[in-house]
């Protein structure tokens, strides 16, 4: 039996290839039903990991129905609304709503094999090479093999590695419209049919087109960790704190923030830092986020955790009744690629915000443009 604990990307796509092979599987999920909240926004999924992912689970054409026709477009823009860089896109890594590819993820899955509403305290070791899971509802659950899927603060992690996620420096506010065609043109225009970055002075308002013609928007700036951690429940407040920071930014792009109509989610950066590592512990290993959290400015935290789930329920397939070798196939392979993602990530992270923004990010694209039609 497999334990996996958290019903994220990588926890189901590792289940489900397990699955159809055969493997006893179970996940353990915080979240009390599939609906309890909103996943998230789109993500573009690479050819190379979250598509092959997705192909090794028998899942691809499932995933191509769901699929934001033409939403890899690309725009770049200054504060003041400028054009600097836009692209339709070619279709190579589309993008998808998280929860909708969650959704179709958890369909594949037969009933039972996740357990909602169990939400891990921590995780200890037993003496007889187990481990045992603590669960606020009381619950204690035993596993042989245990796979930490539970994302930025694992209660796994700690039993291999004694690092934490550390905040970036970056704060973002996520932001909502709604028919945003009819009843928002200019901030729709401004967006375009996928993602746009408008970047000037070490801010930024990144937005992304997601199905049912929804906007989702995040002002992102430097704030220090007491910003972060601060009490934002009085929306208005938070609302009136970061119209301030883009009070010289052209309308169309304050708009995306000032006139949301979901209330203002603060929400800070953290990452793990690029390269950390972990001796080899029987029975144990993390995915995802829980193993190698970065910052989304290189598209590669849930595609990383898809594709890890995938090499590893291949892995564990492959070798048969040697899970130990299985465990440390996976992460030989998973270890070294995870840190050069994390270095991208963290590259981008630094080519967005910075005094010459958004000309670096232009660059970027540019570069990319000429390999392609090289």
């Amino acid at each position: 039996m497999i334990t996996i604990l958290g019903a994220g990307l990588g926890g189901l796509i590792l289940s489900r290839i397990l699955h159809i092979h055969g493997v006893d599987v179970r996940i353990f999920e915080s979240d009390t039903s599939a609906s309890a909240r909103h996943q998230g926004g789109m993500l573009d999924m690479h050819v190379e990991s979250g598509q092959a992912a997705l192909r090794a689970a028998g899942l691809y054409d499932e995933f191509r129905v769901i699929v934001l026709e033409e939403g890899d477009a690309s725009r770049v823009l200054d504060k003041t609304g400028r054009v600097h860089f836009s692209e339709a896109g070619n279709g190579l890594r589309p993008e998808v709503d998280r929860g909708a590819l969650r959704a179709m993820l958890i369909a594949s899955l037969p009933e039972g094999i996740i357990h909602w509403g169990h939400r891990a305290t921590g995780v200890s070791a037993s003496a007889d090479g187990s481990y045992v899971i603590a669960f606020a509802n009381d619950r204690l659950v035993k596993a042989d093999v245990l796979i930490g899927a539970d994302g930025a603060w694992s209660k796994v992690r700690p039993l291999l590695a004694a690092v934490e996620p550390v905040y970036a420096g970056l704060s973002f506010v996520e932001a909502r419209l709604t028919d945003a065609s009819f009843r928002f043109p200019a901030q729709a225009e401004a967006v375009g049919k996928g993602m746009m970055a408008a970047l000037s002075d070490r801010k930024g308002i990144l937005a992304h087109r997601e199905p049912g013609d929804v906007l989702c928007s995040y002002a992102a700036f430097e704030a220090p960790i007491e910003w972060s951690n601060g009490d934002w429940s009085n929306g208005g407040r938070l609302r009136e704190d970061v119209l301030a920071r883009f009070s010289d930014w052209h309308p169309s792009l304050v708009d995306l923030i000032a006139r949301s109509e979901a209330p203002l989610i603060a929400r800070p950066l953290y990452a793990l830092p690029v390269g950390h590592r972990w001796e080899r512990r029987p029975g144990l290993t993390l995915i995802g986020d829980a193993a190698h959290l970065m910052s989304p400015f290189a598209g590669e935290g849930a595609n990383l955790a898809m594709l890890d789930g995938a090499e590893l329920a291949q892995a564990i397939i492959a070798h048969g009744e040697d899970v130990e070798a299985a465990l440390a196939s996976y992460e030989a392979a998973m270890l070294p690629r995870s840190e050069d993602a994390a270095a991208q990530s963290a590259a981008g992270l630094d080519m967005c915000f910075n005094n010459q923004a958004p000309l670096p990010l232009v660059d970027f694209f540019q570069s990319m443009r000429s390999g392609v039609e090289a």
